[in-house]
């Protein structure tokens, strides 16, 4: 059965998500759950570099948690998302709106 694992870490001004396995409809709730309540009083970086596939739902969830940032003065990175995760979100056409980083030295 396919899985998603999340480590959490706390860092000075933002929550790490560590995600590994697929991100799909039946995967994501543990982690929309995370990302919902997180992005309100916080930054979040997703760590996607372990990532297997996303589906349209997994995207969802990734747009949504930017624009809840957005809305709430946060700001929600993504790192290093693996070819996959990548091609996912290059689908979408807003691969650029993203914040794309390589290291959590370059969450503002």
């Amino acid at each position: 059965m396919e899985q998603l694992s999340i480590a959490e870490k706390e860092g000075a001004n933002y929550i790490l998500y560590e995600v590994s396995g697929v991100m799909n409809t039946y995967t994501i709730t543990e982690l929309s759950e995370k990302l919902d309540e997180t992005i309100k009083k916080s930054n979040v970086v997703i760590d996607l570099e372990r990532v297997e596939s996303i589906d349209s739902v997994g995207v969802g969830l990734m747009m949504a948690t930017f624009n809840d940032g957005e809305d709430n003065g946060h700001k929600f990175y993504m790192m290093n998302p693996s070819p996959a995760a990548r091609v996912a979100l290059e689908e979408t056409g807003f691969y650029d709106v993203f914040a794309i980083i390589h290291a959590v030295t370059e969450v503002q």
